[in-house]
C-alpha cells in the first residue's frame, strides 16, 4: 500500500490533475458523519475483537490464522457497504499455494481485496508506523518491507516462509497508486521471491483486476488516489457522496511460477493478465 504524502520513499505516478472535488452541502457534511462514524466504530471494534481472537489462535496454531481472516473478510466487506459502495466479484479465489498481485488505484483497493478472500497484504515498512492504520496492517498479517537492497535476503526468507505457512501473500507490482484507469509496468523485484528453494515448483500466482466504476455524473477517476491527494480528504469525498459508484473484482486463471523461466516473464504475464481485465471492464 502506497501513501501520496510521503515524497521522500515513494514513487508517485503524477498523471493529470486530479478533479475538483464540489462542495459537499450540508447533505454532504450529514452523510460523511452518518458513514464516518459507522465507519471508524466497526474498524475499531474489528480491531479490539481481532487482537482477543488472535489471542486465542496464536498458542495453538502459531504462523496460521484458520479463524482471523475470516473476521478481516467480514469486516472489510461491511465497511464497503456502510460506504454505500457497489461490489461485485468476477472468478474464483485459488486454494493452491501461492501468491496474488493486483493494480492499484487506490487506499479502497485494501477492503476490495480482503472482501472475498483470505490475503496478507505486502506493504512498505512505513505504513506499520501509521496511526490506527499501521496497527490494523500488523494485525490483519501485513509482511513489511524496507526498500534497501541489505535487506532482499531477509525479505525473500520472510516470504519464503510465509507461503509455505499457506498464507496468499498479495502485493502491488506498480509501486504506486493510480488514477484508476489504467495499469502501469509491473515492477519485478518482488517476484524474485517465487524462485528459491524450489518454490517455484510448487506455487501458482493469481493475477487479480480491481476496477473502480464512478458515481453517475462524476469524473471517473472519481475514486482513484493518486499524486499528492491526502488520505483523509479523499476518505472524506468518498463517504460525503450523495451517489457511489461499484467495485468490481476479478479474479484470473492463476499462473504456475515454474512455466516461467525468470521472474521478468512471470511478471509480464501477471501485467498482461491485470490489465485485460482493467481495460476490458472499463471499456463495456
Amino acid at each position: 500500500m502506497t501513501r501520496p504524502n510521503d515524497q521522500a520513499s515513494k514513487p508517485l505516478w503524477m498523471g493529470g490533475e486530479p478533479p475538483e472535488v464540489p462542495s459537499a452541502g450540508l447533505g454532504g457534511v450529514l452523510r460523511l458523519v452518518l458513514r464516518g462514524t459507522g465507519f471508524a466504530l466497526l474498524l475499531s471494534f474489528g480491531l479490539v475483537l481481532l487482537l482477543a481472537l488472535r489471542l486465542l489462535e496464536r498458542p495453538f496454531y502459531g504462523a496460521a490464522r484458520p479463524w482471523t481472516p475470516a473476521l478481516t473478510r467480514a469486516v472489510c466487506r461491511i465497511s464497503i457497504a456502510i460506504m454505500g459502495i457497489g461490489y461485485q466479484v468476477r472468478g474464483t479465489p485459488m486454494h493452491h499455494i501461492g501468491a496474488v498481485v493486483a493494480n492499484h488505484s487506490s487506499w479502497l483497493d485494501i477492503f476490495a481485496l480482503n472482501a472475498c478472500q483470505r490475503v496478507y497484504f505486502v506493504s512498505k515498512a512505513e505504513v506499520a508506523r501509521w496511526p490506527f492504520v499501521g496497527w490494523l496492517a500488523q494485525a490483519t498479517g501485513t509482511v513489511f518491507i524496507r526498500r534497501d537492497p541489505r535487506e532482499a535476503k531477509a525479505q525473500q526468507a520472510v516470504f519464503e516462509a510465509r507461503i509455505r505457512a499457506g498464507h496468499h501473500l498479495l502485493f502491488f507490482p506498480e509501486g504506486t497508486s493510480t488514477d484508476g484507469l489504467q495499469v502501469l509496468p509491473f515492477k519485478t523485484t518482488l517476484f524474485q521471491a517465487f524462485y528459491t528453494h524450489g518454490l517455484d515448483r510448487v506455487m501458482q500466482i493469481q493475477p487479480v483486476s480491481v476496477i473502480y466504476h464512478a458515481p453517475e455524473g462524476q469524473d471517473r477517476r472519481f475514486y482513484g488516489w493518486w499524486r499528492d491527494m491526502s488520505f483523509g480528504g479523499h476518505l472524506a469525498k468518498v463517504l460525503a457522496a450523495p451517489r457511489q459508484g461499484w467495485i468490481e473484482v476479478m479474479f484470473h486463471d492463476p499462473l504456475d511460477v515454474a512455466a516461467y523461466p525468470s521472474r521478468k516473464e512471470l511478471a509480464a504475464a501477471c501485467e498482461a493478465s491485470v490489465r485485460a481485465g482493467v481495460t476490458q471492464a472499463l471499456s463495456r
